[in-house]
């Protein structure tokens, strides 16, 4: 006799194997493209809402705003999909900024810059040993650095401000291509580089996988604790660049540099859909969360909305982004 699968007829669960197929691609796209979709909509509503907002001044200062906080973010992707976090960042940012400032002033602007990006690659590779040799829980590890740092940054700056003597230091910010700032192209070029070394090289696919499932990935060959720690001195160095651009903007720094940029990175983040769980993440998708957040800081500007509603509203963004996370991975289970 005949069985129905011989036959070639579908199966008594065939439906709901479909329907569970249907389920799991309209959350993968929601996961992929809701941010797009959140972008326009919002992007609509400000420029008809305000006369100010499509002037290519606000646009090219919406992007000029975007860019501390644009390659924080960038970074810190790698270092969530790879299954770490990271709340020192601002603290990087500050001490590194003013290590710039001050060897600038001593020993000029090219040695200056040069000590504030080494100095964030080996703060990073002190966060990178403490979450992976050390085996610390990446929050506990990064709050204590987050004090050891910023404690840092008021020590070297002997909590004054500190003003760069040479002009020159400006390069890194002020001058334009084509109309448009040199910091937007940092940001452009530095969001391109992650997105190659997260989509087209294998230690892109080892992010993953270190972040996906980190016992498969060491039974794969892959060494997870060094991936993980090489995401955070990428971090450490984007901190120490942001911080030197944000210096180069007025020439001056101080220990409560960057106080809290980090909370509107990680925020862009999630926004931009890349999982606090790790394992998934797009740079492309954090670059639209940071222009997200900037639409919706520009906009309250432009409205006259009192700064401390943004906070309020950027507490929610989070709360949201992460609830939103959480359902998005049971949906995916189901």
């Amino acid at each position: 006799m005949t069985t129905q699968l011989e036959r070639g007829a579908a199966p008594a669960n065939a439906p709901e194997r479909t329907a569970g197929g249907v389920g799991r691609f309209v959350v993968d796209k929601l996961r992929d493209y809701g941010i797009v979709l959140a972008f326009v909509v919002l992007f609509i509503v400000l420029a008809s809402t305000s006369k100010a907002f499509l002037t290519p001044n606000n646009l090219l200062n919406l992007l000029d705003q975007s860019v501390t906080v644009g390659i924080l973010a960038c970074a810190a992707t790698l270092v969530i999909i790879a299954g770490g976090f990271d709340l020192s960042m601002g603290a990087v940012f500050a001490v590194c900024a003013i290590i710039g400032a001050q060897v600038s002033n001593a020993a000029g602007v090219p040695l200056g810059i040069l000590a504030a990006l080494a100095s964030g690659a080996v703060f990073g590779v002190l966060n990178g040993v403490l979450t992976t040799v050390g085996k610390l829980n990446p929050f506990v590890a990064t709050i204590a650095t987050t004090m050891v740092f910023r404690g840092l940054a008021l020590a070297i700056s002997g909590g004054f401000l500190i003003t760069i003597a040479d002009p020159s230091f400006k390069l890194l910010a002020q001058p334009r291509v084509f109309g448009v700032k040199v910091s937007i192209l940092i940001f452009i070029a530095f969001a391109l580089l992650c997105a190659f070394l997260l989509n087209r090289t294998v230690f892109g696919r080892h992010i993953f996988a270190a972040g996906g499932n980190a016992q498969a990935a060491r039974l794969a060959g892959v060494r997870v604790n060094r991936v993980r720690a090489t995401t955070y001195v990428i971090m450490g160095v984007a901190a120490a660049l942001a911080g030197l651009i944000s210096a180069s903007r007025t020439l001056t720094v101080d220990g409560n540099t960057g106080s809290g940029i980090e909370f509107t990175a990680l925020a862009a983040v999630l926004v931009g859909g890349t999982s606090v769980m790790g394992g998934s993440g797009a740079i492309w998708r954090t670059v639209l969360g940071v222009l997200l957040l900037q639409l919706v800081s520009n906009g309250f500007n432009l409205l006259g909305v009192e700064p401390t509603y943004q906070r309020i509203f950027m507490g929610v963004i989070i709360i949201l982004a992460v609830l939103w996370d959480v359902w998005m991975r049971r949906s995916a289970r189901s």
